[in-house]
């Protein structure tokens, strides 16, 4: 399923309503701290499952107790979609 990559203004807005998600290189991007490694794993699986039922695969970094998550949809030339804001707010949802 191909994206369309939003534009200024809708890139803009939905930084806006997302919980501390940055945008660099064509990418939407946050850290996440955790108590341990077992709980930063543990936050990985979980965003996998929605991640692979909507087909949408974050970049993902663990370094002990922190995950970096990244977004960009690659079918629309690695620039951000609608779908990123999607995935994102699912992610900010299951940190919570």
């Amino acid at each position: 399923m191909s994206q369309v990559p939003l534009d200024r203004d809708e890139l803009n807005n939905a930084i806006a309503l997302l919980r501390n998600w940055k945008h660099k290189n064509d990418r939407l991007m946050k850290t996440f701290k955790f108590d341990d490694f077992r709980e930063a794993i543990a936050f990985i699986v979980h965003i996998s499952f929605y991640a692979e039922s909507i087909d949408h695969h974050p970049i993902l970094i663990n370094v002990y107790n922190s995950v970096s998550v990244e977004l960009t949809t690659h079918s629309a030339g690695n620039k951000v979609t609608s779908l990123d804001v999607v995935l994102a707010n699912a992610i900010d949802k299951v940190a919570s």
